[in-house]
């Protein structure tokens, strides 16, 4: 049985999801993480604080992200994934509100680090693949399925950018409300249940954590997936201040170049979907993890020999766009196929140390950068995490054919 098979009737939530709904609801969480942000200058200056301090709205709300993670997968495999999909779309509709209402830098935050309830539309989204497709199936499904969410990193920042000149940046909050209304109506109406084995206790699905905990390869799969994608957290954190402060972009012409990686990240995800049946999951994770470490590479090349410019910086990070693309869907169905059997606990914990290590990244590059420091400090961070992804996969590789001998 697959997803894609003719029992998946779209709009008919006795079946499995419809691969646009599975689209849509991996869409919520990319436009919840990054439409806002070409609006950060402008949010520093209402709420009267340090940019510091406004961007955490990225690293708290990815640190939150990633503990969520680690419980929503255990408790979708115990209660299924439909009613926990759906109750986390309900607390990102409140908390979007509440970040409407804020009249505080504090308030604005709290509600902020609500909003990252949306993640468990990525860990079920996935892991109802994983429910009922093989390894390199789903590692494909997922690769296609990304690639269609691709689109709205893409356009998201520079929608975003468009909103804040025009409403200021509320606008931003205002179309997230609006998109998490539209995904729960369809979420209820098309997202069937794929996980028909549940039961037990929720005691009895966290005493087979430590099982999944002591699989080194599920170690290897997540530590190179969160060092591929680092270097976009560490973008997100670094690049609005880049370019509105080293490059002096205004909200729009920042929201247009931040959405570059995305064009690499759909071309990635569609080779990903076309040809990791044929490769394999660890040539496909290989392959992504040498093209992200050359666009790095060559932007360092290129930062140290010519004056940073716009279309040097983004323009290079639609390699680590392609890699990452590559990588992750093969990365993330590897985790689950550690173990199969909790596929869901696998898609959590394994987002979650991707995410947190994103978080400390996206923290750290908004740390790094001062306007007397420039892009260097961001650069030299995403270059080290790109060479670093390489470690864990060839262990991976050499583990896998230590159990195979």
């Amino acid at each position: 049985m697959s997803v894609a098979a003719p029992s998946a009737r779209f709009l008919d939530a006795t079946t499995p999801p419809h691969v646009a709904t599975l689209v849509a609801l991996s869409s919520i969480a990319a436009l919840a993480m990054n439409v806002f942000l070409p609006s950060l200058p402008s949010m520093t200056a209402y709420f009267g604080t340090d940019y510091a301090v406004m961007q955490l709205s990225v690293s708290l709300y990815l640190a939150v992200n990633a503990v969520l993670q680690v419980f929503v997968g255990a408790i979708s495999d115990r209660f299924g994934r439909r009613p926990v999909m759906l109750a986390s779309l309900w607390i990102f509709i409140i908390a979007t509100i509440g970040t409407l209402l804020a009249t505080s830098a504090f308030v604005f935050l709290f509600f902020r680090m609500m909003q990252a309830s949306v993640v468990a539309c990525i860990v079920l989204s996935r892991a109802s693949i994983r429910d009922v497709m093989d390894e390199a199936q789903s590692a494909s499904r997922i690769g296609y399925v990304t690639m269609g969410m691709a689109l709205v990193p893409m356009i998201a920042p520079a929608i975003g950018g468009l909103l804040d000149e025009v409403f200021g940046w509320r606008g931003a909050f205002g179309l997230m409300l609006l998109a998490g209304i539209g995904v729960l109506f369809l979420g209820w109406r098309d997202m069937g249940e794929t996980k028909l084995d549940r039961g037990g206790s929720m005691r009895a699905v966290f005493a087979e954590v430590p099982e999944l905990m002591r699989a080194r390869r599920f170690w290897g799969y997540c530590i190179t997936a969160m060092l591929s994608s680092g270097a976009f957290f560490a973008y997100l954190g670094g690049a609005p201040f880049v370019g509105s402060e080293v490059l002096g972009l205004s909200p729009s012409t920042l929201g247009l170049f931040f959405g570059a990686p995305a064009i690499g990240y759909a071309a990635g995800n569609f080779l990903s979907g076309r040809y990791t049946g044929r490769l394999g999951i660890n040539r496909m994770i290989l392959l992504g993890c040498i093209i992200g470490f050359a666009g790095m590479a060559l932007l360092l090349l290129l930062s140290l020999s010519f004056p940073l410019t716009a279309l040097i910086f983004f323009g290079c990070f639609v390699f680590t766009g392609v890699g990452n693309g590559m990588l992750l869907p093969s990365a993330t169905s590897g985790m689950m196929s550690v173990r199969p059997h909790l596929a869901g606990t696998a898609s959590g914990i394994g987002g979650a140390i991707l995410i947190g290590g994103g978080a400390a990244l996206s923290a750290l590059a908004g740390a790094l950068l001062t306007p007397e420091s420039g892009a260097m400090p961001l650069i030299w961070l995403l270059f080290t995490t790109t060479a670093l992804a390489f470690l864990p996969m060839f262990y991976v590789i050499r583990r896998e054919r230590q159990i195979s001998a």
